[in-house]
């Protein structure tokens, strides 16, 4: 019986097995709990050519927006990195950084993640950004 993680893995490795025959930039999404990150890398794997998460201090501040002043003093940040709009920023931000590194078309690799809710959300907006998958 495989256990949740060892199902994601192996169809991370099986999407993965696909996008490397197309010899194609990787556009590669990883979510946790509490935020989600993107990640192009080039055609052969060897290196990053640009990345965004819901860590960035421009994300963050775009999605705090006016809730700024709701924080008592000593209380964390509002910012919520975990949520489908969080995701949409993602999307848009790693579409643009893609369009300055020259890249226009993209696979996209889920990482074994379900394509609904956050994923859906990124890869929704990063095609409306102008990335080709």
């Amino acid at each position: 019986m495989l256990t949740k993680k060892d199902q994601r893995t192996r169809r991370s490795r099986q999407t993965r097995a696909r996008i490397g025959v197309q010899r194609i930039a990787r556009l590669m999404v990883h979510r946790t709990n509490t935020h989600i990150y993107a990640t192009l890398v080039s055609e052969d794997g060897a290196r990053v050519l640009a990345s965004a998460s819901t860590l960035e201090a421009e994300v963050r501040k775009d999605l705090l927006g006016d809730n700024d002043n709701d924080n008592k003093p000593g209380e964390k940040s509002k910012a919520r990195g975990a949520n489908a709009a969080a995701a949409s920023l993602v999307g848009k931000r790693i579409a643009e950084k893609a369009k300055a590194a020259g890249v226009e078309k993209v696979a996209f690799d889920r990482s074994g993640f379900a394509d609904h809710a956050r994923v859906k959300a990124l890869a929704e907006a990063a095609r409306k950004a102008g990335l080709q998958f």
